[in-house]
């Protein structure tokens, strides 16, 4: 089921499905990994996605891709994959990557220093993050076991939620003054560049 914008047919997985006598070869393609995104934002990384919204072959067939790009000190901020298992592999640089585990098994943190050739695995909904701690970029490629992943920033979802969470909800929660939840809130719900 190749995925197309038009809203006749069969819906699949979230995708409406191109007539099979109308697929092509550019329904299983797209180009620009070997570009490095732009890093100049507020995490100094870059996530460049080949999912099912850039080939609209991988509707259905559970796997897509992304290149991470991150300057000196960039991150990929504490995230989650709600729908995807998560295998990355460094090309360059130098990563600190970790995930928790859940709440049940006390939030245990597995972390690791990856070097080019390394690879980790980051389970399916488990929050997890890398970080550049060499003193030149990084880059990684990701493989993930869904045509569709989803992303949730931590941040961004806690912060900058739409509407906002009540401050005092979130005060109680992280144990912090109202005032800095409200400072924080205002930092995340603006536009203030939104890694994803």
């Amino acid at each position: 089921c190749v995925a197309v914008d038009d809203a006749n047919g069969v819906f699949v997985n979230g995708k409406f499905c191109k007539d099979p006598k109308y697929v092509k070869a550019e329904d299983f393609f797209t180009s620009g990994l070997n570009i490095a995104g732009n890093t100049i934002n507020r995490v100094g990384s870059n996530v460049t996605n080949a999912n099912v919204d850039k080939i609209p072959g991988l509707n259905t067939l559970g796997v897509s891709l992304v290149r991470i790009d991150f300057a000196p000190g960039g991150q990929n901020p504490p995230h989650t994959h709600p729908r995807a298992t998560e295998i990355l592999v460094v090309v360059e640089g130098t990563l600190l990557v970790g995930f928790v585990t859940s709440n049940q098994d006390n939030n245990r943190l597995f972390s690791k220093v990856l070097y080019p050739g390394d690879v980790f695995v980051f389970p399916i909904g488990m929050i997890h993050f890398q970080v550049n701690v060499g003193r030149t970029n990084a880059v990684a490629f990701a493989g993930l076991g869904s045509q569709n992943p989803g992303t949730i920033t931590i941040a961004d979802a806690v912060f900058g939620s739409k509407p906002l969470i009540t401050p005092e909800i979130l005060a109680k929660a992280f144990q912090l003054d109202v005032n800095v939840v409200r400072y924080l809130e205002a930092r995340f719900s603006s536009n203030y560049d939104r890694h994803y």
